[in-house]
């Protein structure tokens, strides 16, 4: 668990920090090249020292069976005796056993040579004649009088093993026939050598890769600290501050991309600044205008009362010009209100008053302030709702209206036909969804059905007197309260508008305890989340 733990440490500091990235790739590929390097140095040192070696050995064994084979044939001995001690005196005339130049010597007696049973070949004390293989002996014998050599791994007492050179040449000796002249040279200094040069190597190479970690983080951190700067003055502009700005020094490329990022902010804030005051303009305008249309509103309107009373005694054409001033200064005061509504929105001025409510309650009355239009229309509305109570911390007056808004939306479009209200609710949220089976919406009119003023079908005849701001400001009460209100339609199959809610101030929920579309429409869907 620990190892995981610090792998995991050690990837979320790799992707979290550029530098992290930096310096390890960076002593990666250093440590790649280094090793390359090395071994190649380590490869060419050792090669050099075998060479340089093993030239110096081959001369050494040349001049030694040269003198061995003078001396036998200068010899004037005749008898077994004096030959034997002048085959003893060869090995101790040859072999050295100078740590810095060690060689052991061997005179053997060719096989099927002419048969001396007295005389004995002599031997170094520590001669290995295992290191003789058949194969290089009968090279030797073959050699007509080259030297022939051959690498060999000795042994040492405490089990271990260094190289070494065997060579090897024929030698022809009075009476005694042919026998064969053997050389051992150690190269355990050389080894020692190559090894005190590979330890150095391997040293040297992490002490550099630590000085390039070190040279790469103090270079990286220079170059990142300008890149991390921006990122701070970016969030602190994201977040609001518009004075942030980067500190300019230097004439190099950082500066330049400080003062190309500090115009850049320059110009955000302008039109940031521009937008937000034509905001502002455009929020007053409407707030002003919709102020000051009540007053003459509201003398039109009692003007039209009064007219509307007394239509009986009106003309036919004047009555009907009667109903439709009335039916139209109605709609004209909805437009008002709901403008004065959008406008407290744009202005940040709205607050919800939320207490724990009985949902079914809600959308309950929602229903019987619209049963009248659904019976006029000829559609009937169908309940589902959970047993008990629904409770749940909402402004009771703005989701009443806003589920109101999505039956009279329903009730208009869906041409007669059973309107389906379903209420759910779960852990942490509660759900209201009003489906009706008209005409729908196409993808394009899905995408815009939240948009102010706007209309599916501008040409449709509508009989309840809409405004155009009512999903705009259903929608702004669905984001008072930190919810969802999302839509599903096809053409000419209906659709569903779905409002999801935080059971409590603060809740956070991930999954709307109702489907969409609901289980009746189980065909494909279309969604859009607002």
């Amino acid at each position: 668990m620990k190892l995981r733990a610090a792998v995991s440490w050690a990837l979320g500091l790799f992707r979290q920090f550029l530098q992290v990235r930096a310096v390890f790739s960076t002593v990666v590929l250093s440590g790649l090249s280094l090793l390359i390097i090395g071994g190649f140095l380590s490869y060419s040192i050792g090669n050099g020292l075998y060479n340089t070696r093993l030239t110096q050995l081959l001369n050494e064994s040349s001049k030694s069976v040269v003198e061995v084979q003078n001396s036998f044939s200068a010899s004037t001995v005749t008898d077994e005796v004096s030959l034997q001690t002048l085959l003893n005196s060869v090995v101790p005339k040859l072999e050295s056993t100078d740590s810095t130049n060690s060689r052991q010597v061997a005179l053997l007696r060719t096989p099927g040579g002419v048969s001396t049973q007295a005389l004995q070949s002599p031997i170094s004390a520590d001669f290995n004649t295992g290191l003789l293989t058949p194969d290089f002996r009968e090279q030797v014998r073959a050699s007509q009088g080259k030297l022939i050599y051959q690498s060999i791994a000795i042994g040492s007492q405490d089990g271990s093993t260094h190289p070494g050179v065997v060579v090897g040449a024929p030698v022809e000796i009075p009476i005694a026939g042919a026998y064969e002249l053997y050389l051992v040279f150690d190269l355990n200094n050389e080894q020692q050598t190559l090894d005190f040069v590979q330890r150095t190597l391997v040293f040297a190479g992490i002490v550099l890769l630590l000085i390039i970690g070190a040279i790469t983080f103090f270079v990286t951190n220079w170059l990142v600290k300008p890149v991390q700067e921006a990122a701070m003055v970016s969030e602190q502009i994201a977040e609001g501050d518009l004075e942030s700005r980067l500190p300019e020094r230097g004439e190099d490329v950082i500066a330049k991309l400080a003062h190309s990022f500090n115009r850049m902010a320059d110009s955000l804030q302008k039109q940031i600044t521009k937008l937000a005051s034509v905001s502002k303009m455009q929020q007053r305008f409407v707030s002003d205008v919709s102020h000051e249309l009540r007053t003459p509103l509201t003398t039109i309107k009692l003007a039209g009362e009064v007219i509307f009373a007394s239509r009986e005694t009106l003309q036919p054409a004047a009555r009907r010009s009667a109903e439709l001033m009335h039916d139209q200064i109605d709609r004209f005061q909805d437009l008002l209100n709901d403008l004065l509504e959008i406008s407290r929105y744009d202005a940040g001025a709205v607050a919800a008053e939320l207490e724990v409510q009985d949902l079914n309650g809600v959308v309950g009355m929602a229903i019987v302030g619209l049963e009248p239009l659904a019976v006029s229309k000829g559609s009937t509305i169908e309940i589902s709702i959970p047993p008990g109570e629904v409770d749940a911390e909402i402004d009771g007056r703005r989701i009443e209206r806003l589920i109101r808004n999505l039956l009279a939306n329903a009730i208009e479009h869906g041409e007669g036909k059973p309107i389906q209200v379903a209420v759910g609710m779960s852990e942490t949220a509660v759900a209201v969804s009003v489906t009706d089976s008209g005409v729908g919406m196409t993808r394009a009119q899905v995408d815009r059905v939240f948009d102010r003023f706007w209309r599916a079908d501008p040409a449709r005849k509508r009989t309840t007197g809409g405004t155009g701001l009512g999903l705009a400001i259903s929608l702004e009460d669905t984001h008072l309260h930190s919810g969802w209100l999302q839509v599903w339609a096809k053409p000419n199959e209906g659709a569903s508008f779905r409002l999801t809610l935080p059971r409590r101030r603060g809740m956070v929920f991930t999954k709307s305890p109702l489907p969409l579309p609901p289980k009746s429409k189980n065909k494909s869907k279309k969604e859009v989340s607002e």
